[in-house]
């Protein structure tokens, strides 16, 4: 990170005037330059990967500007990031490239031509009015910083920021489940994890013959990025929606001797029409039991959504939204307990006998082969 003071002279520059000078120097270093501003006299950054910091100080003022330098947020389309980053940084088989905090799905928007990407679109929010020093909109997030728990996750076992993906289950732009997934999302970024939301738009249903589908191939590979992960679904006849299950089931148990979510931690939330019900979350953990992924203590049910909502889609002040807060701030703390000993937790006798036997754990398909093969050989010893 790189931090650099300015100290202006009011009678000279405006504080927007000086902002603007720096935007448009910058634009000549990246043209992915992209400026959020914040009006508050306490030091308050959305959690940015790479920034440059300019602060205005005047006798009476202090106001914090973040200027990010890398493609998160950026205005570079995600169709060109697409072209620009090999296949093997979109479906995970090239690591470090999937992993790096400048991939460019760290963007705002989704690519426009598979919907790949935009893991930041909980964002946008923040670049609203951007470069306008005087008229930036309210954020209730922003007002409880100092009231949530952030951990130094450098100094934990963990050794860096959880890494958490967050889905919701539902295809409208206005939906609630996605409005509450994005507060969830800026929560947990705010505590100071790596989040990466996927946008359910364009995912096939399921159908094996499409496993190199886009989205097939990012959601599987998000889901072996992650530590942990949020989900929030509506309640739709007494259960979740169709579309959160058709990402849950686009996420292999095993592929090979590899289960994606074994020991990985879960977080669920609901939403709902009209009264408080829990049909939705206490299917998402029983979808998170068979999945081998342990479930935080707490959850959330947020009834009559459409009362808890203002009209930019934020959460209006109520009991709902502080439970919210709640379930964000344990479960950034039980992802950052587990994951460090999740490898330990999930060691198992039989796993550890099939690979010193098999030298890997196999398919399932594998056992049945070597089942029936050794029932045929059982069959002709006999005959």
């Amino acid at each position: 990170e790189i931090f650099i003071l300015l100290y202006r002279d009011s009678k000279i520059m405006s504080r927007r005037q000086t902002l603007h000078t720096v935007k448009k120097s910058l634009s000549c270093i990246s043209r992915r330059m992209t400026v959020s501003c914040f009006n508050s006299k306490k030091l308050y950054l959305p959690q940015i990967r790479t920034k440059v910091v300019i602060c205005f100080l005047s006798a009476s003022v202090r106001t914090c500007t973040s200027i990010t330098s890398s493609p998160i947020n950026s205005i570079m389309s995600n169709t060109e990031a697409n072209r620009s980053y090999s296949k093997g940084s979109w479906d995970g088989s090239d690591k470090t490239g999937f992993d790096s905090l400048t991939h460019p799905g760290y963007s705002a928007e989704s690519n426009p031509e598979n919907f790949t990407g935009g893991w930041h679109a909980h964002r946008k929010v923040w670049e609203e009015n951007n470069g306008d020093m005087e008229d930036q909109p309210s954020d209730w997030i922003k007002e409880i910083f100092d009231d949530i728990t952030k951990y130094d996750y450098e100094s934990m076992d963990i050794g860096r920021p959880p890494r958490i993906l967050v889905l919701y289950g539902s295809l409208r732009p206005t939906s609630f489940s996605r409005k509450t997934a994005y507060e969830f999302a800026r929560l947990l970024d705010l505590m100071g994890c790596d989040v990466r939301v996927y946008n359910p738009k364009g995912l096939p249903v399921r159908d094996p013959a499409l496993e190199e589908e886009p989205k097939v191939v990012e959601l599987r590979a998000l889901t072996h990025w992650s530590d942990g992960h949020m989900w929030v679904s509506p309640e739709m006849h007494g259960t979740i929606t169709g579309v959160f299950k058709n990402q849950i089931d686009w996420i292999p148990l095993n592929t090979g001797s590899v289960r994606p979510t074994q020991g990985k931690t879960c977080c669920v939330a609901q939403v709902n029409g009209g009264s408080q019900s829990f049909n939705a979350v206490n299917a998402l953990r029983l979808l998170a039991r068979w999945m081998r992924m342990p479930c935080c203590t707490n959850q959330s049910s947020i009834a009559k959504a459409w009362q808890e909502f203002d009209d930019n889609g934020r959460m209006k002040d109520s009991s709902f939204r502080g439970r919210v807060v709640d379930v964000a701030e344990e479960f950034a703390k039980f992802t950052a307990i587990m994951a460090p000993v999740k490898d330990s937790l999930t060691d198992r006798y039989s796993e550890r006998k099939e690979k010193a036997e098999k030298g890997r754990l196999l398919t399932q398909a594998e056992k049945e082969k070597e089942k029936k093969k050794s029932i045929m050989v059982e069959e002709a010893r006999k005959g």
